[in-house]
């Protein structure tokens, strides 16, 4: 069925994700500078899976697969494919697509891309989540690849538009420090690198042998700002032509600014919770009076429950988002693959909370250490604030320490934190991307858990977990996709919280194609 469904949208998906990539129209012999709210943390395109790091790659690098701006699998390097059976897929790669520095792309740079993510050295969430399904490569021809896997395996073309494809001859022998310095930055994308000073910029110029639609802009220059206050000041000064995650608090004036141009969409991000499930002590968990517990009360799927009916979302979206987030108790919007509308939105209720902690045997509550970034989600630091006073509400005496998200994520890696806030993106376009990254328990083999920080685990959802990534009826794998996340969810595996609405502006005259997937592309920036 998954092949039936497959074949009868393919026409209609490949021509809406040509369709939008037109909506790039002429080359403009123009500048463009853009600002981002966080700058990557690496420029090898394989070393760590953060959306800035992607989100900067993916103007220089292509995938074997894309997605529109629904998130919809389109064609990319790879103009085609088909099932040669059960386990095995056939890719067929465009003819003529040249790297950067004028090289072909062949069958033997793909091979390279997907064996390269799994040596990647201390990276603090690898790609090879997406390639370790793959267990043999089997180049036919120069333009011809078929990849086998162990057993049926629905979501090979979405993990495939994960996995940047780099030149072989351009990469061997490089560290990942290696490409900060512009080695190993070859292509097929739009655009070509030109520098990169960390923290700050990136500039690129346009590739005007690019297989697709021509860019429109000659030079891009991405620029990383953090400060929201700042971001919008500097698209107001005419520093950058564009900027994204609108600040909240602004959204009234850059709405009712005639000089600006305002685009908004509904993410695949969930921001939610997670719990030190696993140690007996934790090390942020205490006693009301600071002291040390002999117990960690994390473990105690009640006590994380609480923890949810204790949160007020809809103070949040009112108050501090400004709307801008959909209240959820789903790890995926209504739009994707295995959302399950039988999980509905947790209701606020302090006091059903302290029943529930009571009923732990906690009637006095404890203390706790919310860590969160400052630097990566809309309003992270002020939502993380928000959750920790609606937790003191209840007893549960809860301060907040905020750190900037590269800090904050390598020791995340490590299940150093107790109880943290953070954000998923469906990058698969379907529920099994978080239930796979964030709540199976920690397998490095089958690629499970990667960023399972709290170090959660269940048995039974992993087996119906499974089962589900084996399945390829769509409606059999949704069921059990639905069934995983009940299981997860309703143990307090996480917590979430909402689904992000991702925001961006321009000057008027520019244009952008929102997208679910939240990416800040130059070239989906056009002029009018």
């Amino acid at each position: 069925m998954f092949l039936r469904t497959l074949k009868k949208a393919f026409g209609a998906i490949a021509a809406a994700g040509l369709m939008s990539l037109a909506l790039a129209g002429p080359a403009q012999a123009a500048d463009f500078k853009m600002a981002m709210s966080t700058a990557p943390t690496s420029m090898d395109p394989h070393f760590y899976l953060a959306y800035a790091n992607y989100n900067v790659a993916q103007h220089m690098f292509d995938t074997l697969t894309m997605r529109d701006a629904d998130s919809r699998v389109i064609p990319g390097l790879a103009e085609s494919w088909k099932q040669v059976n059960d386990l095995t897929w056939e890719f067929r790669l465009r003819k003529g697509v040249k790297f950067h520095d004028g090289s072909e792309l062949t069958t033997e740079d793909v091979v390279w891309s997907l064996d390269r993510p799994a040596t990647i050295q201390n990276s603090p969430g690898k790609y090879d989540v997406y390639t370790k399904s793959i267990v043999s490569k089997k180049v036919i021809d120069k333009y011809t690849i078929q990849l086998t896997t162990a057993q049926p395996y629905p979501l090979m073309l979405s993990d495939l538009a994960a996995i940047f494809i780099v030149e072989k001859k351009a990469t061997q022998g490089l560290a990942s420090d290696d490409f900060a310095q512009g080695k190993g930055m070859i292509g097929t994308g739009p655009y070509k690198f030109v520098s990169y000073a960390r923290d700050d910029r990136v500039e690129m110029v346009r590739n005007n042998d690019y297989w697709g639609p021509k860019p429109p802009w000659e030079k891009v220059t991405i620029r990383f700002i953090p400060n929201p206050a700042t971001r919008l000041a500097a698209l107001l000064s005419g520093d950058v032509q564009a900027i994204e995650n609108v600040p909240p608090p602004d959204l009234p004036k850059v709405r009712s600014d005639p000089r600006l141009s305002f685009f908004s969409k509904i993410s695949h991000r969930v921001i939610y919770l997670f719990f030190d499930a696993k140690r007996d002590k934790s090390p942020y968990v205490t006693t009301r009076d600071g002291q040390p517990m002999d117990k960690n009360p994390l473990k105690d799927p009640r006590v994380r429950n609480a923890i949810s009916m204790a949160i007020n979302r809809e103070g949040i979206k009112d108050r501090l988002m400004d709307g801008l987030s959909e209240p959820t108790n789903n790890l995926v919007p209504s739009t994707l693959f295995g959302y399950d509308p039988n999980l509905k939105t947790v209701k606020y209720d302090p006091e059903g909370a302290r029943k529930l902690l009571a009923e732990a045997g906690y009637p006095n509550g404890f203390g706790l250490t919310l860590h969160t970034p400052n630097n990566r989600y809309i309003n992270d630091e002020k939502i993380a604030e928000t959750i920790a006073q609606n937790l003191t509400r209840v007893g549960l005496a809860t301060k907040v320490v905020a750190l900037p998200m590269a800090t904050y994520s390598s020791k995340g890696i490590k299940h150093e934190w107790s109880f943290g806030l953070s954000g998923w993106g469906a990058q698969t376009g379907e529920v099994s991307s978080p239930l796979r990254a964030l709540l199976a328990c920690e397998d490095n083999k089958k690629g499970f858990g990667t960023y399972n920080w709290g170090e959660y685990c269940n048995p039974k959802m992993d087996v119906v977990l499974e089962k589900a990534l084996g399945t390829v009826d769509d409606n059999e794998r949704s069921r059990l996709l639905q069934e995983a996340t009940e299981i997860a969810v309703n143990d307090g595996g996480v917590v979430p919280i909402h689904m992000q609405v991702t925001t961006w502006a321009t000057q008027k005259g520019i244009v952008y194609v929102p997208r679910t997937d939240e990416r800040t592309l130059a070239m989906f920036f056009k002029p009018q």
